[in-house]
């Protein structure tokens, strides 16, 4: 399916490749929000791969539990014989992407056997070089970043990463660098960190407002089922799905075989539950807590969004961690992960 109604991200993430790297990039937004099609969308389809090279590399797919873990998630290893370059060359031929850095087989296993990072980035910085000379852009797109985010290596990871990526952008302008995260706690992490001030810039990929899920609703509708749906039923769907695309997009696909209000109290039923479930385990593991939360969530009964430090920090980074709360701390803004989430504490609190 096209990705609907983000030519405005698309526009501002195409420009900002068309110029020399100057910054790292954290598109961040609520789960399920479309960070990752709308990247994929960009690569694909609107990126001439005759002028970049794209490495994409997904840590969402991987069990990382110590630096070895992290190092082969950013390599693809090639049994043929050629310089690294060269592997670039043949694979670009064929695919607008490359998912992770290509390295001749025995390379890689030669600098882990050394154990300094300085060896690895090493390694990634004369491939985008040889890469510039021949033309073309380099740009390394990593999803999912904050899985490192507390993995230690003489420190933590993330920093050693970060101050990399910095060279690549500030320093060399080599290298484009966008970082997708849906944890918006890593968000307010890297955020407040002194080493990315004048660094980093934040792109929100956030949930439909209401006149785009509407429109959206009238895309899918004509194209799964064939017809319009009523301006009752659009609305009564957004009343429980609110913009988030994944939702909506669910309940389109099974209006094929199943009536509106079915598939909407499904949809809220399974989210109330987990809810449920979820305050249930708090209650048992720590009563005090438990009475915060519950707390904190009633502020949510009369308003969708509030600002971040109406809720007490500890209670707060909870409830994010636990995917019941979205923060934007570029805004201080502080709301459910969905409308579903948001009636469902209605419902229970």
């Amino acid at each position: 399916m096209n990705l609907f109604n983000r030519e405005k991200e698309m526009k501002e993430i195409l420009s900002i490749i068309e110029f020399e790297p100057n910054f790292i990039y954290f598109i961040y937004g609520p789960i399920n929000s479309g960070k990752t099609a709308l990247i994929n969308e960009i690569i694909n389809n609107r990126l001439d791969k005759d002028k970049y090279v794209v490495f994409y590399i997904n840590l969402r797919r991987y069990f990382i539990s110590k630096y070895g873990d992290f190092v082969e998630v950013l390599f693809k290893e090639y049994e043929e014989n050629k310089k690294p370059i060269e592997l670039v060359k043949g694979l670009i031929k064929d695919t607008p992407m490359l998912f992770g850095i290509p390295i001749p087989k025995n390379t890689l296993e030669t600098l882990l056997s050394k154990k300094e990072e300085k060896n690895i980035f090493d390694y990634i910085t004369n491939i985008l070089l040889e890469i510039k000379e021949d033309g073309k852009q380099p740009i390394i797109i990593l999803d999912e970043l904050q899985k490192i985010g507390d993995l230690k290596i003489n420190g933590f990871l993330i920093y050693e990463l970060f101050n990399y990526f910095i060279s690549l952008t500030k320093e060399l302008h080599l290298c484009h660098v966008f970082c997708l995260s849906s944890d918006s706690l890593f968000i307010e992490k890297v955020y407040s960190e002194a080493i990315l001030n004048g660094r980093a810039k934040y792109l929100l990929v956030d949930d439909f407002d209401k006149e785009t899920a509407i429109k959206f609703m009238d895309f899918l509708s004509e194209r799964v089922l064939d017809k319009k749906l009523s301006n009752e039923e659009k609305e009564l769907i957004y009343s429980y799905a609110g913009g988030k695309p994944v939702d909506i997009i669910y309940v389109i696909q099974k209006l094929k075989d199943k009536n509106l209000k079915e598939v909407l109290n499904y949809l809220l039923n399974d989210v109330k539950q987990k809810l449920k479930y979820f305050l249930e385990d708090v209650k048992e593991e720590d009563e005090k807590l438990y009475k915060e939360v519950l707390e904190a969530l009633k502020i949510f009964k009369e308003s969708y969004e509030v600002e971040d430090i109406t809720i007490d920090k500890k209670v707060r980074e909870f409830l994010v961690k636990g995917n019941i709360l979205f923060l934007d701390p570029i805004e201080g803004i502080l709301r459910p992960q969905s409308f579903l989430v948001w009636n469902a504490i209605k419902i229970l609190i």
